[in-house]
């Protein structure tokens, strides 16, 4: 339920629940798996997806970023839930934000948060992935609007944050209105780094109940958006697998060695293909974001 604060705002916040996901931003490569601005586009193209996004002069909207996408998307779905009106303007604190993702309360996280509602607004997508059974043509912003709504104080007029006004594009607020593929998060999340991410993310919707996701290394890469080289990349997934902290799944890579054809001459090397397997958790749980125990008010 939007709650009021001060004259100015009806707030969307807070969000009470589970943070929650569209399911085609969790299956495919939309977001940089970088902290840095990276100024390459992305593109994916499969035999029947296709995904090409375009950076802003700021470079592409990060794994970080879409933080916020994730914010917004279950502020809607808990508007859906209970039975309210939903439309695509949305506006929310930024304490409220931070305490969902575990974000420090300080100068450089307002920062952030500037500079990733620029990257959302001016990121270009173009895929030919539909919603709510319509399709686009041309390029769309994930975030339409986006604005941070101050107030000045004291003779030196220092700035107060008030309130994070966004509107969500079209083809996502469709997603989630009208296609409800809907999937909640383990709030560990957050604090993983980026591959971490994608892979809890594809386990999330690939993994069908208790099963197993089986996969190619060389078709996880592409799914997962990574830029690394296939061996650089194998050897980042041996290391989360021996880690094995992903949320809610265990990990595993297996080796098998391709036997030349009949015929063929003796490789020089050996033709290995790996296969990856996520298998999800017995008995497993998903954590909750830091609970409301007093009114949020905008930080200071």
């Amino acid at each position: 339920m939007a709650s009021s604060q001060g004259d100015l705002f009806v707030f969307d916040s807070p969000l009470h629940g589970d943070v929650r996901g569209e399911r085609s931003i969790m299956a495919f490569p939309f977001f940089a798996l970088t902290k840095t601005a990276q100024m390459k586009p992305i593109e994916y193209h499969s035999e029947n997806v296709s995904i090409e996004v375009r950076p802003s002069q700021n470079g592409v909207a990060t794994i970080y970023d879409k933080e916020i996408v994730l914010y917004i998307a279950s502020l809607m779905a808990a508007k859906l839930r209970e039975g309210e009106p939903v439309g695509q303007d949305f506006t929310f604190t930024a304490h409220d934000f931070f305490r969902v993702t575990g974000t420090s309360l300080s100068a450089r996280s307002y920062t952030r948060l500037s500079e990733a509602l620029s990257r959302l607004q001016g990121t270009q997508i173009r895929t030919n992935i539909e919603t709510g059974g319509e399709g686009e043509e041309g390029y769309f912003s994930w975030l339409a609007e986006a604005k941070l709504a101050y107030s000045t104080r004291g003779r030196g007029g220092d700035k107060r944050l008030k309130a994070v006004r966004v509107r969500l594009c079209d083809w996502l607020y469709r997603a989630i209105k009208l296609d409800q593929r809907i999937l909640a998060y383990h709030h560990d999340y957050f604090s993983l780094g980026p591959i971490e991410r994608r892979l809890y993310e594809l386990a999330r919707s690939h993994c069908d109940g208790d099963e197993p996701w089986e996969i190619e290394i060389e078709v996880l890469r592409r799914h997962v958006g990574s830029n690394d080289t296939a061996p650089r990349f194998k050897h980042t997934l041996k290391g989360i697998a021996e880690a094995d902290e992903l949320p809610e799944y265990q990990m595993a890579l297996y080796d098998v060695v391709v036997p030349p054809k009949p015929g063929a001459p003796k490789p020089r090397r050996r033709e290995v293909l790996t296969t990856v397997v996520i298998t999800p958790r017995a008995n497993r749980t998903r954590s909750h974001p830091i609970p409301l125990t007093t009114q949020l008010v905008p930080a200071v």
